[in-house]
């Protein structure tokens, strides 16, 4: 992949710091990241602008800019996600917990100096009313962000998102304070799904019940299953209860 650093059509913060770490992900493709972008601040005004690529994911970690510009897997990747927006969507609907948002919702946290897209974000309303998060108005109208700790983030590995994924995001999520943080990869049968507990020590594994692990949040044992289609590619099922 090569960068690009061209000219900002919005005008550029006063004073930048020194520039970040840039960690690019599938080679062959370009990204264009304009020469200003050099912290949180920076990179979430440029998110909100006409420069933002329609390709891609961009994350800024904690001094590090993530760019994923691999095309998404449609079973291992996408059907999952399907899946699971459709169940969780519905008990998040169902039981008037809250907000469910799919893939694409950016989330940003000044506290943990991150600002990514996660797979899938749960916001209760009480957090909202509350101010916990707060639903940020974009330049051309309508929410675009959400910014604070949501109670629930899910993320699903790709081959270019392993290490943001389980490594980079785990401790930046907990010191965002998202209340869980569930990982999903699927690239291999059988699908591994971990469920992470915020405490106040950090994330610890959720409690098994059945050999399924509980959310608090759902209150609720979580399973995640897979089977073939008629066609023979994977076919997920995503269970809350017993």
């Amino acid at each position: 992949m090569s960068t690009v650093l061209d000219a900002p059509a919005v005008s550029p913060p006063a004073n930048p710091p020194q520039p970040f770490a840039i960690r690019l992900v599938n080679l062959g493709a370009e990204a264009h990241i304009p020469g200003w972008v050099r912290d949180l601040e920076s990179f979430r005004k440029w998110a909100d602008s006409s420069d933002y690529p329609d390709r891609g994911k961009f994350s800024y970690l904690h001094g590090e800019l993530f760019v994923d510009l691999e095309m998404e897997q449609l079973f291992s990747h996408n059907q999952l996600k399907t899946e699971l927006t459709i169940e969780l969507g519905r008990r998040v609907r169902d039981s008037q917990l809250g907000y469910f948002f799919s893939d694409g919702v950016r989330l940003s946290n000044p506290a943990a100096d991150l600002s990514s897209e996660p797979n899938a974000v749960m916001v209760s309303f009480s957090a909202i009313q509350s101010g916990r998060v707060k639903l940020v108005r974009g330049t051309l109208g309508g929410y675009v962000e959400l910014e604070g700790s949501p109670e629930l983030v899910v993320e699903i590995v790709s081959p270019g998102s392993v290490r943001k994924d389980t490594v980079v995001l785990k401790p930046l999520y907990a010191q965002a304070g998202v209340s869980e943080y569930w990982i999903i990869d699927a690239r291999k049968a059988p699908v591994q799904f971990q469920l992470w507990v915020l405490t106040p020590k950090g994330y610890v594994p959720a409690e098994l019940r059945d050999g399924h692990p509980v959310s608090p949040l759902l209150q609720s044992p979580v399973s995640i299953g897979q089977s073939q289609d008629p066609l023979g590619h994977p076919r997920f099922m995503v269970k809350l209860g017993a």
